[in-house]
């Protein structure tokens, strides 16, 4: 990707406080970033998929996973993008509230790249996301798009 690129990342996160503060980070960071939202899990593999409404739909450069969802949670959805040959290769970030051990070790089981616990002071969130995207966009070669 080049420097200027507008890199698209999907947010996957049930909470409509949460969701609109993460896009407002994106949208205030040095990074162009188009960011889609998915409110759960199946909503996510759904756009993923290129599913029903989702079938023109650009697959994202990088996910940004909440762990703690309703209908289908992030380790689900993780495992099965794992196991998705037509996925498998997108970069997958856990970002949440949870610190608990298992739940670290159960992602990076499951294959996530990063795991991140989301701090809980404003400016600490948007250096987050800053230095994450920093690090995945431009320290990083991510696959080309197809």
């Amino acid at each position: 990707m080049t420097p200027n690129a507008e890199f698209r990342i999907l947010l996957v996160e049930d909470s409509p406080s949460d969701a609109e503060l993460a896009k407002l980070a994106f949208a205030n960071s040095s990074f162009k970033s188009h960011v889609s939202h998915a409110r759960d899990g199946v909503e996510a593999l759904a756009m993923l998929r290129r599913e029903g409404e989702f079938s023109s739909w650009q697959r994202p450069d990088l996910i940004f996973l909440d762990l703690n969802m309703p209908r289908k949670d992030g380790r689900q959805v993780l495992g099965e993008l794992r196991m998705d040959a037509n996925l498998g290769y997108i970069p997958v970030i856990v970002m949440t509230t949870s610190s608990d051990e298992g739940d670290v070790l159960d992602c990076y089981r499951l294959g996530t790249n990063s795991y991140i616990v989301k701090p809980v002071e404003l400016q600490e969130f948007f250096r987050l996301i800053e230095d994450t995207q920093h690090y995945w966009c431009r320290t990083c070669v991510l696959p080309s798009r197809s």
